[in-house]
């Protein structure tokens, strides 16, 4: 069902509420009138952008060092939707991009990059991880001192393809950890543009070519037998993280009745897809930390047997949780 704007703003006032606690002195005002009547910016991203290119000899940096401005300049200056963000409230993100060739000649880049998103956790100065995905097929091209420009209505240009896809996905992710589902306009535009850009020509995009490509990723995202997992995400964060301040072991139940009703089931409707896995992958230190230690034995094992199912390459972490 889509989502009305008054429902849209109350998303985001309640991402802002754990921004202000932690960052602003609001006195007697109210969080609403915050909201209401302080100056609004449209940007929703604050994104770094990390360019290694040690493994090209021979070229002149410049390339590099103008790609990490242009890209920086195009991500966080750019109002990816209609909703209003603060500029303290903003989604910080890291590209971190590795160049394993590049062509000169061409303009050609071939490279992987490591994507990850954090929200804050309220009323506690602790970040949580979001996202955190590799993409292995991070290809493009960029002729030094291009400008980057993007239209949703066409999709032909690689680049900017790339980061508009992570900016709605991360946009999405943000929106759903703060009201259930609460991202599902944005992520629907993720969907569109993955629809669009199969005639590309670069990998990544496509149906069945990667179990874990961004065509992947937001399909298995969006299906409607993964939606315990989309329910996880504000489960987890809005109901359980967010809570740990006020009352620690409320805000662990909450966690685990998420991972059990959310995760578990998720993983059981959809045993192929790789979401339960990534985000167990970039979870395993902070899932480890909420429990050891802490709890019964029996809430314990029944974490473990269920993360075990789910991932158990991570069995050093999830062994520390029974401890």
């Amino acid at each position: 069902m889509k989502k009305s704007k008054g429902e849209k703003v109350k998303s985001v006032v309640l991402r802002y509420s754990s921004y202000i606690k932690r960052c602003v002195l609001v006195g007697s005002l109210s969080l609403l009138h915050l909201f209401t009547f302080s100056p609004l910016h449209a940007q929703e991203l604050q994104a770094k952008i990390n360019i290694n290119h040690s493994q090209i000899q021979g070229t002149d940096v410049s390339v590099f060092e103008n790609l990490k401005q242009t890209l920086e300049q195009f991500v966080n200056e750019r109002q990816w939707t209609d909703l209003q963000f603060q500029k303290n409230e903003r989604i910080t993100c890291n590209f971190n991009i590795t160049v394993t060739k590049y062509v000169k000649e061409e303009n050609r880049f071939e490279c992987n990059a490591l994507i990850q998103a954090n929200r804050p956790v309220y009323n506690s100065s602790y970040t949580t991880t979001l996202y955190n995905n590799k993409d292995d097929n991070f290809h493009f091209e960029f002729a030094q001192f291009d400008q980057l420009n993007y239209n949703d209505e066409t999709i032909d240009n690689q680049l900017t393809a790339l980061f508009a896809y992570y900016a709605y996905l991360i946009i999405g992710l943000d929106l759903d950890s703060f009201s259930p589902l609460g991202g599902t306009d944005i992520l629907q535009k993720c969907v569109y543009l993955v629809n669009n850009a199969q005639d590309l020509g670069f990998p990544g995009w496509k149906l069945f070519e990667d179990s874990r490509n961004r065509f992947a990723i937001i399909n298995d995202y969006m299906d409607e037998s993964m939606r315990p997992f989309r329910q996880l995400q504000y489960d987890y964060y809005r109901k359980g993280l967010d809570e740990m301040a006020n009352n620690a072991e409320r805000g662990r139940t909450e966690i685990s009745n998420a991972l059990e009703s959310g995760l578990k089931t998720a993983h059981e409707n959809k045993p192929l897809s790789l979401l339960p896995q990534i985000w167990t992958d970039y979870k395993k230190d902070e899932l480890k930390n909420i429990y050891k230690g802490k709890g019964t034995q029996k809430e314990k094992e029944r974490i473990y047997d269920m993360l075990m199912s789910i991932n158990a390459s991570q069995s050093n972490a999830w062994d520390e949780i029974k401890k």
